[in-house]
């Protein structure tokens, strides 16, 4: 893999192929957020968006644990060059943080997961705004911000009980336990489990697997999963789904992607 020039000493963003890899790498802080981490994120979801060769993401961490949220602490601990950049950023882009944490303007293309060891508090918050999310056996998640007197501002309230059912989130949110990867896997919140060690790896599987397909269909599909949620009316969602349907069906891969069935080969598709 290729490390980039946006990448930070919290943050290490790689290209490889058709996938980027983000890393958290601040383990010695548990790979709590930091100024620095969150400015190396917001630039990979941006050149995730706009480069057309990028057709998926991988995000995953250094260390023993995934992510244990914020640190008040970090602008005295991170780089000052990029502490300051990261300032200087948030004067032109006053939600940045909430970008780098995948609150707002998600990239419009799937967000894989790969989390090892404890994900807590905003580590489980930025799951709610990945796609597909594979969890190592002793990953352990919860949203534990009302045990300190705090409100969950990464968009849990809203995000969780959408992606699984009401109680359970209720459970999570207003009791603020941690909960086990198999609960996880249980209750609809995680896809995969694997040992330890190999989150990694399967996430790539995966990225591999999307990346075969038709990158403008898979970001027309991304992005009707994203916004036409259950709150919408069934004609309302059908509607909006066929505008996005339409320019996919249009495309040069449609073709090609038909041509290949066919002629019995795998489909070349150039993302037009």
């Amino acid at each position: 893999m290729a490390e980039l020039d946006i990448s930070t000493n919290n943050c290490i963003v790689e290209q490889h192929g058709n996938v980027l890899v983000v890393t958290l790498n601040r383990p010695e802080a548990k790979n709590a957020f930091s100024p620095e981490m969150l400015l190396g994120m917001y630039k990979a979801w941006r050149l995730l968006a706009e480069d057309d060769d990028l057709h998926c993401a991988i995000l995953t961490a250094n260390g023993d644990t995934f992510c244990a949220g914020m640190d008040l602490k970090a602008g005295a601990d991170g780089e000052q060059r990029s502490t300051e950049e990261f300032m200087e950023l948030m004067g032109k882009v006053p939600n940045i943080h909430w970008q780098a944490l995948l609150r707002d303007n998600r990239p419009n293309k799937p967000l894989i997961l790969a989390v090892e060891g404890y994900a807590l508090a905003g580590g489980t918050e930025i799951l709610q705004g990945t796609d597909i999310r594979v969890a190592a056996e002793n990953a352990i998640f919860g949203v534990t911000e009302v045990a300190r007197g705090l409100y969950p501002m990464s968009g849990s309230t809203i995000r969780l009980r959408r992606q699984i059912p009401y109680c359970l989130a209720a459970e999570i949110l207003l009791c603020a336990e941690h909960i086990t990867a198999r609960q996880a896997l249980d209750f609809g919140l995680i896809n995969k489990i694997v040992p330890p060690g190999e989150t990694l790896a399967a996430a790539h599987e995966y990225a591999a697997r999307i990346c075969a397909n038709g990158p403008l269909a898979v970001r027309a599909v991304t992005r009707s999963l994203r916004e036409h949620q259950e709150c919408m009316p069934e004609e309302e969602a059908m509607h909006a789904s066929d505008e996005l349907a339409a320019p996919v069906f249009a495309s040069a891969d449609a073709k090609e992607g038909m041509r290949a069935f066919k002629e019995k080969r795998p489909a070349r598709f150039t993302g037009s």
